[in-house]
């Protein structure tokens, strides 16, 4: 860019958006809306104040300890030593000598590659790509299998329906439920917040208005959820307010009415099913004496039974589609609420009609529902992993801890291998993971912890080495999902802050000190690469019927967009026209309401068909020391943790602090009122918050949305383990059951009082940097 000239119109994207950059004296000042985009998510202008700011890691960093020491017992300082800076040149051989010396001790098996997905959007610079990528070219890692956002459906669905990404992807556009849809159900919300996001880039937010325009002709929109604003308050919702963690019994409660009262669709059972017959004595109490009747449910669920009897002869009666958010799949058992809702849309018989079935996380990204064709993008190589140790992707903490201990996941069994060495890159596991105190005891078991990272989060200020890596805006990529019609240019806007690299000039740099830069970037610099990737997706989308233009007519242009498709999407259709030519994915081809593969893995709180257990911890409980459950949702302000520390999080929070939602009646109970500072606690930890009173929550419900930066005191303490508002300090580190081991954030009971202590004491350091010497420690 040219000094003293304001530089207006360069195109970049993210997974929250495609903007056009401001720049003014070669420094970024804003980002606006791109002019295809219609509703811009405001989340990208957060990045501004921050690009340059205090938090920024402008060189690379030691840990002292690590540094004065070597690798090895921490004695807890990790997350609270200072850092010393150091060259390019020193840090490189420091990591390549510890990667070196790991693996000749303990072989490759004891290195963790644990970047996990939701870095930024672009084809090439996709942290998580670019690190399994380098560790597969110097030997291989131990890795994870599964995501944090929906892994009880990515283990389950595979069973039941044959595939997980083809039905999520696959969902009804909005614009036919506008059109075809009388009732829709969302069993956990529907959320518009969160359509904001697309993985690996948004050209077009379309997800809210597709909701609106569905309710605005005539489409009845039920919200099942303990939150009211789980729905837009324009569309109109009738409220069911369950307790958390009980739709389950909610499914079952309206299973048995359609059974009884001869509204299932026998035929389409018979036709296009296995295993009813199963699922049917279990509701009706055949297996076990128990019937899951209204009535059963209604103690379950906090729900009246008339009204639930009213809801399942409501969806019967008309065309209905029932929509279950990812986050019912974040808590105890959370396999069942989606084979559940399947198997009462299989009882429906309207699965494959327009406007008819079930949808899996309308609103959870703005591509779900929207009535476009994605352009298939290439992606980088990630070459071949020799290592066959794996985790379960929300099991960290138990890898750390438990070295030689077996787990058992979807059918098989494994064993927690000990890792010497994390290496991290994209993502931020003291933002996704659970038990936030316990974790950060098991973070100090590593010899060594090496992550790149822009800012001083938490990730960061609990690693060894620290390298500092360039953001989206600071480099040229190629935004392209699968779920978006867009295909962006991601022109660079501006030079890397301080001493950052991409990752790419990172893991080069790296591989040439281990002899492996050549298998690592093939002789092809970022410029060579994203050649090489457009040709290839260039390539793809001609098989598609899809004509790109040169590379250098991409560039020179910005964007690409698709063509609308000639038919708006039907999840299911060619199945129910044809179940066998199009038979699904299942051993019998069809939808398996008992699982045969499932049943045969012997875990008793997940037989094989839709099966309701007691959470550990929810509100039907009789009795409890922490009688209030926690909802850890989406923030509507960032996208996880990412940009928190921006102007747009940063003035939704009060007095600096994550606000959490009361009810009135609760909130009256303890003497609280709107801006009230509050401690948050159970049995694992305890945050500070601000409160707001509203009834926007059912009563003894609170809602605290993740993404606040982990903030833990500098001193330790009993009263408080974030200042800052995180609620994975509070949540359970357990997973869903044996079939997916996924996380259980959504199953936490909790108490909350006036903080009692003094506020000054507690004053907020998560978004300071660490301490920072500059000068070289003696024996360095």
């Amino acid at each position: 860019m040219t000094s003293g000239h304001a530089k207006i119109g360069t195109l970049t994207s993210s997974h929250w958006g495609t903007y056009r950059v401001h720049a003014e004296n070669g420094s970024i000042t804003a980002l606006e809306g791109f002019e295809r985009d219609e509703d811009p998510s405001p989340i990208g202008q957060g990045i501004v104040d921050v690009l340059d700011g205090p938090t920024r890691i402008k060189k690379p960093m030691v840990r002292r300890g690590w540094l004065e020491h070597g690798p090895g017992n921490t004695e807890g300082a990790r997350g609270a030593d200072e850092f010393v800076e150091v060259s390019w040149s020193k840090a490189i051989k420091l990591v390549a000598e510890e990667l070196n010396r790991v693996r000749d001790r303990y072989g490759n098996r004891a290195i963790y590659g644990g970047s996990y997905g939701w870095s930024s959007a672009g084809r090439f610079h996709h942290a998580q790509s670019q690190l399994k990528r380098f560790l597969n070219s110097v030997g291989g890692y131990t890795y994870s299998l599964n995501t944090y956002s929906y892994a009880a459906a990515e283990v389950t669905l595979p069973h039941v329906l044959g595939d997980f990404y083809s039905m999520v992807n696959g969902a009804t556009s909005w614009d036919v439920i506008k059109e075809h849809s009388s009732l829709f159900v969302a069993f956990g919300g529907a959320p518009a917040k969160n359509g904001q996001v697309t993985n690996g880039g948004v050209g077009r937010h379309v997800q809210k208005q597709g909701m609106l325009d569905a309710a605005s002709n005539g489409v009845k929109v039920v919200n099942v959820s303990p939150l009211r604003s789980d729905v837009l308050d324009e569309m109109g919702a009738d409220w069911i307010p369950v307790y958390p963690g009980s739709d389950v019994a909610l499914l079952l409660g309206i299973a048995h009415t359609l059974h009884t009262e001869k509204l299932a669709d026998t035929e389409f059972l018979s036709t296009y099913t296995v295993g009813y017959e199963r699922f049917r004595q279990y509701f009706m109490g055949e297996t076990d004496g128990v019937v899951k009747d209204c009535s059963w449910a209604e103690l379950k669920t906090g729900i009246p039974a008339a009204r639930i009897r009213d809801l399942a002869r409501d969806m019967a009666r008309q065309r209905t589609m029932i929509s279950v958010s990812w986050s019912l799949t974040r808590q105890d058992n959370g396999e069942q609420p989606y084979w559940a809702a399947i198997a009462v849309a299989s009882m429906l018989g309207q699965l494959g009609l327009p406007g008819g079935g079930i949808g899996f996380g309308y609103s959870a990204m703005n591509a779900i529902g929207a009535n476009y064709e994605g352009i298939p993008g290439a992606s980088l190589p990630q070459g071949k992993n020799p290592i066959k140790s794996f985790i379960p992707v929300a099991r960290v903490t138990d890898l750390l801890l438990n070295p030689g201990k077996q787990f058992e996941y979807n059918g098989m069994t494994g064993t927690y291998p000990e890792i010497k060495l994390v290496y991290w890159a994209g993502g931020n596991p003291f933002h996704h993971h659970q038990d936030l105190v316990r974790m950060r005891k098991a973070w100090q078991k590593p010899d060594t912890v090496i992550v790149h990272e822009w800012c001083w989060n938490a990730q960061a200020k609990h690693a060894d080495i620290v390298l500092p890596a360039a953001t989206f805006l600071e480099r040229n990529d190629i935004a392209s999902s699968s779920r978006d019609p867009f295909l962006v240019y991601m022109q660079k806007a501006a030079e890397p802050v301080g001493q950052s690299l991409t990752d790419y000039e990172i893991f080069s740099a790296l591989a040439e000190e281990l002899g492996a830069r050549e298998a690592f970037t093939e002789g092809r610099d970022e410029e060579q690469w994203l050649q090489v990737i457009y040709d290839e997706t260039r390539q793809k989308a001609g098989a598609r019927g899809i004509n790109l233009p040169t590379f250098e007519e991409f560039k020179a242009k910005g964007w690409f967009e698709n063509e609308m498709p000639k038919e708006p999407q039907v999840l299911m259709k060619a199945f129910r026209e044809n179940p066998e030519a199009n038979a699904l994915g299942t051993p019998s081809g069809k939808i398996e309401i008992f699982s045969e593969t499932v049943a045969g893995f012997g875990y008793e709180e997940c037989p094989g068909f839709p099966f309701w257990n007691d959470p550990k911890e929810w509100l039907g409980q009789k009795a409890s020391e922490y009688p209030l459950h926690l909802v850890s949702n989406q923030p509507k302000n960032k996208l996880h943790s990412q940009l928190d520390h921006g102007s747009h999080s940063r003035k939704s929070k009060i007095n600096g602090r994550e606000p959490v939602v009361i009810h009135p009646d609760d909130a009256k109970a303890r003497n609280i009122v709107d801006g009230s500072l509050v401690r948050l606690f159970n049995g694992r930890g305890a945050c500070l918050c601000s409160a707001v009173v509203s009834d926007e929550v059912r009563p003894r419900v609170l809602q605290l949305s993740t993404g606040a930066w982990f903030d833990p005191p500098q001193l330790a303490s009993s009263e408080v383990s974030c200042r800052h508002g995180n609620p994975n300090v509070l949540t359970r580190d357990e997973g869903t059951s044996r079939l997916a081991q996924g996380p259980s954030a959504l199953s936490c009971l909790v108490e909350i009082e006036l903080f009692s202590g003094e506020a000054s004491d507690m004053q907020m350091g998560a978004f300071s940097p660490p301490v920072i010497r500059s000068e070289p420690v003696v024996g360095s």
